[in-house]
């Protein structure tokens, strides 16, 4: 694929992503990249919605393929919240210590065997033709009830990974990305380009 644009303003998640699609993609362009690039309004109830949206504004705005992701964390025992709603789940401006401390708060009360929670990326791919095609990962595992780890971001510290006895925030950034919802999504979107390049 000759060019990409990627429906972010996060130059490190655009240096992420060049280095996943490498020798796939010959340049991959992001919102910065455009003037007058629209902020999508991320209205849509499931992380599909929101990924759809933004990666079809892009297509429109950029006429180039286009690929924007939706991410979050569902925690069972809270009826899939944050969900959609993680970035902000303390409020608009809220940041990772306020949004950690309302899920804290959350599930004070919540047994330990019923903590199990996700986190879930999805990834949709748009066309300026319209083709459209989303790909999913996932990571199981469970809130703890306190953070533990210095690495990672967002509610990396309290949550504890399937399979192992660490937190997100305390695996290796290569143990992370080997093995994460968004690393699962990527490596999908990669095998597809791979496929449809052959």
């Amino acid at each position: 694929m000759k060019q990409l644009v990627v429906a972010t303003r996060n130059n490190g998640k655009i240096l992420e992503i060049n280095a996943l699609l490498a020798g796939l993609v010959d340049q991959i362009c992001c919102a910065a990249d455009f003037v007058d690039f629209p902020e999508t309004i991320e209205d849509g109830v499931t992380f599909e919605e929101n990924a759809l949206k933004k990666a079809r504004e892009a297509a429109v705005y950029t006429g180039l393929p286009a690929l924007a992701d939706d991410s979050g964390l569902t925690v069972a025992a809270l009826k899939g919240s944050p969900g959609v709603f993680s970035a902000r789940y303390a409020g608009v401006d809220a940041g990772d210590a306020a949004n950690n401390s309302r899920l804290l708060r959350e599930c004070l009360d919540v047994p330990d065997e019923l903590r199990q929670a996700a986190f879930v990326c999805v990834l949709a791919f748009v066309t300026p033709e319209g083709d459209e095609m989303l790909f999913t990962g996932s990571i199981g595992g469970k809130i703890l009830s306190a953070a533990r780890g210095e690495g990672g971001f967002g509610y990396d510290p309290l949550f504890l990974v399937d399979g192992y006895d660490r937190s997100m925030a305390e695996l290796t950034l290569a143990e992370k990305n080997s093995i994460s919802h968004r690393a699962q999504a990527f490596e999908k979107f990669r095998l597809f380009l791979c496929s449809d390049m052959s």
